[in-house]
């Protein structure tokens, strides 16, 4: 090992020479241990690291930015009220009118689509990113695909178009350019469906000095999902979305194969409550599920993760019996332009919380060293944070089996094969809804294989509509028994 100096470096290299002199300021000079040692190549790939890392954020983030969850419960805990699904004349009287200012808004061009897809396929047995997942019950479409489709059905509908925003991280930023690229963009105008990639961050060990896994390479990690609300304001797409005339911004992530794409009937209720954000939820399964649920936090909405919750809050019930905190988060929103904009005029409206993880490393002689203990730290932002600077916000409940189907383990539940039953069920549920006899098994699945192009029909509304005028179907929708 051979720490070079600094000045050294700044003068082969003075376009890094900022960053160079960051790092050693900041007491991050052994990243350049092996300098001397490693190739032209990897010296730029290394700069090119350094030139991204905010050196004076990371030391503030290891001395002060985390959140003690044990201060966090001192505070008021107390259910948040929802709009329920609607099962009265009264209820689904209002479903509709929030559907009629929903429309309008999508007729106006004002809905902007944002997509969160910057993981990797690996558990899943794919070698790219996880929207590339072939999953469509007959066609295999990939992830990808489906909401493109969703998309392009949308322009068809409400005659408008809705750019697309794909946030993909470093690691399969470029896989998934050209998976769309290859793939013509599944029909969409390419020049409206735009990708952009959140900061990463570097881990560091315990005592706060970055971590290498080469000695060319520095260990960095995506700034968690609430990346995407400080993406849209570092790479100025909130600019180019105002550019575009649209005001507020559907977000969801790719691995969730049921998302209702830009529901008219969840922008209506947001829109008539000139909110802020809206969230979508799912009553939760029992009190056990590892899900967080929204709440209200000393006066703020907030989001609590399933360990944060105590056990006496996490069995509470309410006079009726039912739970207590029972509005699981299922990573749907509507963000106001007009709010992201006010939010970013904050010093600091997104606060980092660590992550105390396992992460291989080089030592100081530069051998790799696997860890069987947590050795490192992790920084990152969850995008539910932003609830608490929220002044009106719309918390909507949506049936889960119609709603919410992720896509997030090889086997078991969230799995490839449940998410293919739960598009099954939901197309065979239309069928029935329009006459058409669709046989269920003994754990109410639906026999054999269903799969609806979008095109053809968005919803079950416009099956009804469809099965009514053409019973052939027109090629849109094929059955497998």
């Amino acid at each position: 090992m051979n720490i070079v100096n600094k000045d050294h470096i700044g003068k082969a290299y003075p376009d890094y020479k900022h960053p160079i002199e960051k790092a050693f300021q900041t007491g991050q000079s052994h990243i350049f241990s092996w300098w001397n040692e490693i190739t032209p190549a990897e010296k730029l790939h290394l700069l090119g690291q350094i030139s991204s890392i905010d050196f004076t954020l990371l030391q503030k983030l290891f001395h002060e930015s985390f959140i003690s969850a044990s201060d966090m419960f001192q505070k008021d805990l107390q259910p948040p009220p929802i709009i329920g699904i609607p099962e009265n004349i009264t209820e689904k009287k209002a479903a509709e009118k929030a559907k009629q200012v929903g429309e309008e808004s999508l007729r106006n061009g004002e809905i902007a689509i944002l997509t969160v897809a910057g993981g990797q396929g690996t558990r899943l047995g794919i070698d790219g990113p996880k929207g590339m997942l072939p999953i469509s019950p007959i066609n295999k479409k990939s992830i990808f695909q489906l909401h493109a489709e969703k998309i392009y059905a949308l322009q068809m509908k409400y005659n408008a178009m809705f750019p697309w925003y794909i946030m993909t991280s470093e690691t399969n930023d470029n896989d998934t350019k050209e998976f769309f690229r290859s793939n013509k963009f599944f029909g969409l105008d390419q020049q409206r469906v735009y990708f952009f990639t959140q900061r990463m961050i570097p881990a560091v060990d315990m005592n706060g000095k970055i971590l290498m896994n080469t000695k060319s390479n520095i260990v960095m990690s995506p700034n968690g999902h609430g990346g995407t609300i400080i993406a849209l304001q570092e790479r100025n797409i909130i600019n180019d979305m105002k550019e575009r005339g649209i005001k507020h911004i559907f977000y969801h992530q790719v691995d969730n194969v049921l998302i209702k794409m830009a529901d008219p009937v969840f922008i209506g209720y947001h829109l008539m409550d000139s909110a802020d954000v809206s969230s979508k939820v799912v009553k939760k399964r029992s009190p056990d599920e590892k899900v967080g649920v929204i709440v209200y936090l000393d006066g703020h909405l907030h989001v609590v993760e399933y360990s944060e919750l105590s056990q006496e809050d996490k069995y509470a019930k309410n006079n009726d019996g039912t739970l207590k905190y029972n509005a699981g988060n299922i990573a749907i929103h509507i963000f106001s332009i007009a709010f992201l904009e006010k939010l970013f005029q904050m010093e600091t409206y997104l606060p980092y919380h660590l992550a105390i993880k396992k992460v291989p490393f080089i030592d100081l002689n530069g051998n790799l060293i696997t860890p069987k203990e947590n050795n490192a730290i992790k920084f990152e932002t969850f995008i539910f944070d932003v609830l608490k600077h929220v002044k009106n916000g719309v918390l909507m409940e949506v049936v889960r089996k119609e709603e919410f189907s992720p896509v997030k383990n090889a086997e078991g539940d969230d799995s490839p094969a449940t998410a293919q039953q739960d598009m099954v069920n939901i197309f065979g549920q239309w069928l029935r809804k329009a006459g058409v006899a669709i046989p269920k098994d003994s754990n109410d699945n639906v026999k054999g294989l269903i799969e609806i192009n979008p095109c053809f029909a968005f919803d079950e509304e416009d099956l009804i509509k469809n099965v009514d005028k053409d019973l052939e179907f027109r090629g849109f929708l094929n059955l497998e028994h």
